[in-house]
């Protein structure tokens, strides 16, 4: 399969101390630089039918983060210190400044916006305007599994290695895409091009990239969840503009809704936009998604 999914886009190896990166990167190089943050189980890919449109009147930066995608995938450390989000924060910066930006606007999707949250907790100073697309914060989101008390794909993949790795890798095709088909709005494959899909299975079969989404999920078990409490415990809040943009198929509303959630934890000044979607709507609902994400980061312009 050979169609480019993001046409006029240069392909990017960017080498900084914890590994190497790649990206996808395309608009004006003098324009004002915008970071898209895939996540689980994607790779940048999944911004392919946004990034062209964003990149009209922005530098776009597509990234895939560590473990994922075709960035480095290294082993994971006892404490699980190397894809704790506050690492994987520290590891963006690093590629954003080597791509000569120290202040960007950055919208992240599920892992990869937990990455931008807690990037956006820890300095302050870089992020111009974020935007957060269907996730909870960490905390709350274990706080409702616990209270839950049933099967989780978290606590699946943060469990013991080597469990999930060993059965995920029985059939890492069919787990993936298991995953992708409930948790879109169709419960199927359809919303995903073919072209996308074909990138992030060559992702899925690589044990190493099993592995690493696995640590991925130890540390927000472990490192995220404590950096979350004591970041709350402390009053710390997210200083720059701040949208949830929400799916209306997949986060629990039930007790609290995903605006209300982040406006008493890590952004009381946040703002809204929900779209007609399941998980992952850059996918399932670009249209909109775009309306919204240019809307807010036309705010700041």
């Amino acid at each position: 399969m050979t169609t480019d999914l993001f046409p006029g886009f240069e392909s990017r190896w960017i080498d900084i101390p914890a590994g190497r990166f790649f990206a996808r990167i395309g608009g004006r190089a003098e324009a004002s630089p915008l970071l898209l943050l895939h996540g689980f189980p994607q790779t940048h890919a999944c911004w392919h039918r946004l990034a062209p449109a964003l990149a009209e009147t922005r530098r776009v930066i597509c990234l895939d983060l560590k473990g994922y995608g075709w960035s480095a995938a290294p082993a994971d450390d006892p404490r699980h210190e190397a894809y704790a989000k506050r690492t994987l924060g520290a590891e963006v910066v690093a590629v954003m400044e080597h791509l000569g930006h120290v202040h960007f606007a950055l919208v992240g999707h599920d892992r990869g916006a937990r990455v931008a949250y807690r990037l956006a907790l820890d300095e302050p100073g870089r992020v111009a305007r974020l935007a957060l697309l269907d996730i909870l914060p960490t905390l709350v989101q274990w706080e409702r599994i616990e209270a839950a008390d049933k099967p989780s794909h978290w606590n699946f993949l943060a469990g013991p290695a080597p469990e999930p790795e060993t059965v995920i890798g029985r059939d890492p095709i069919g787990y993936f895409e298991g995953l992708l088909r409930d948790w879109s709005g169709a419960t199927s494959l359809d919303p995903f091009a073919p072209a996308a899909l074909h990138l992030y299975r060559q992702s899925w079969t690589v044990p190493e990239r099993i592995r690493a989404a696995c640590a991925d999920y130890r540390a927000g078990a472990t490192r995220d969840r404590e950096a979350d409490l004591t970041d709350l415990a402390a009053g710390r809040t997210i200083a720059c503009p701040t949208l949830i943009l929400a799916g209306d198929g997949y986060l629990d509303r039930q007790a609290e809704t995903p605006l209300a959630a982040w406006r008493r934890t890590f952004a009381p000044g946040a703002v809204a936009a929900d779209v007609e979607s399941g998980h992952f709507p850059a996918e399932e609902n670009p249209e909109a998604t775009l309306r919204a994400l240019r809307t807010f980061l036309d705010d700041g312009a």
